[in-house]
């Protein structure tokens, strides 16, 4: 895969003044989608057999599903990010099934 990260400059210039090391990985990896990520499972599973009839029905479905998450919710969810970019560091870039 020959496809650059999308990177801007100033966070780049931002992550050297902090001495932060950027480890690449291929932009669109599978196994890296941000689809997979908790926030949007439990926001799916918020949603299963759920008929929302129109916007405002949607908007405040969103609503109350980001204001009734605690903040470990996210946290935690942060922390699995970093488990998965290990799993796919240690499998050789190779796919991962769940």
């Amino acid at each position: 895969d020959n496809s650059r990260p999308h990177t801007s400059l100033m966070t780049r210039q931002k992550l050297r003044e902090l001495g932060w090391e950027v480890l690449m990985h291929p932009p669109y990896s599978p196994d890296l989608a941000p689809s997979n990520y908790h926030l949007f499972r439990s926001l799916q599973n918020s949603l299963d057999g759920k008929t929302l009839a129109d916007k405002r029905a949607a908007e405040n479905h969103l609503k109350k599903f980001f204001a009734d998450k605690p903040q470990k919710f996210y946290m935690d969810g942060i922390m699995k990010l970093l488990e998965k970019w290990q799993k796919v560091i240690d499998n050789n870039g190779q796919y991962i099934l769940d």
